[in-house]
């Protein structure tokens, strides 16, 4: 069997895939350093590999989450890394955690991070609501992206999407010609 195989990925431009799978069911979204973030995923799929080779189970997301916030808190004076761990899990369904820089982890229904985050707080925390159905979920995040994307300059070209359910992953892509907006041209 072949172990952990050490990559080298490197990421360059503003339409960076930042969101990397470290298991079937479980994403996470990289702000901060690509180095550092690119490392910790590696490092969390390593661990998540090894822990459902070990107990045959499918890793929670919790798990997944703690990972990264150990080596986010254990590292935090040499890394730049905010991390948004997300996915599905037979136990606790859909869910969501925030590990901003530093290494804090928390659950929430939703969560926001990256240099554009600062401009869509008071949008996000106006549109969302519980219970919304996957084509709002959609709606409010890809509008939330593009708004954020609009005021920073930082913010990639695109927005990619993730729905992560029981039955897996379904990737969408949104190109910057197609983008939602909200003001006049």
């Amino acid at each position: 069997k072949q172990w952990y195989q050490r990559r080298v990925a490197i990421t360059a431009g503003r339409v960076t895939d930042k969101l990397t799978q470290v298991s079937d069911k479980i994403y996470c979204c990289r702000s901060g350093s690509a180095a550092d973030t690119q490392a910790i995923a590696d490092y969390v799929k390593f661990y998540l590999d090894l822990h459902e080779n070990e107990t045959n189970e499918e890793p929670s997301v919790e798990i997944a989450s703690k990972m990264f916030q150990l080596l986010c808190y254990n590292n935090r004076d040499h890394l730049s890394a905010s991390i948004i761990c997300a996915g599905w899990d037979k136990v606790k369904g859909g869910q969501v955690y925030c590990l901003p820089l530093g290494g804090m982890c928390v659950r929430m229904p939703f969560a926001i991070g990256g240099s554009g985050s600062t401009y869509i707080y008071g949008h996000c925390d106006n549109t969302y609501k519980e219970g919304m159905s996957e084509e709002e979920c959609l709606k409010f995040v890809s509008d939330a992206v593009a708004l954020a994307m609009h005021r920073d300059g930082s913010s990639g070209g695109m927005i990619r999407l993730a729905v992560l359910t029981k039955d897996g992953c379904k990737r969408m892509n949104i190109p910057g010609n197609q983008l939602p907006t909200f003001w006049s041209k």
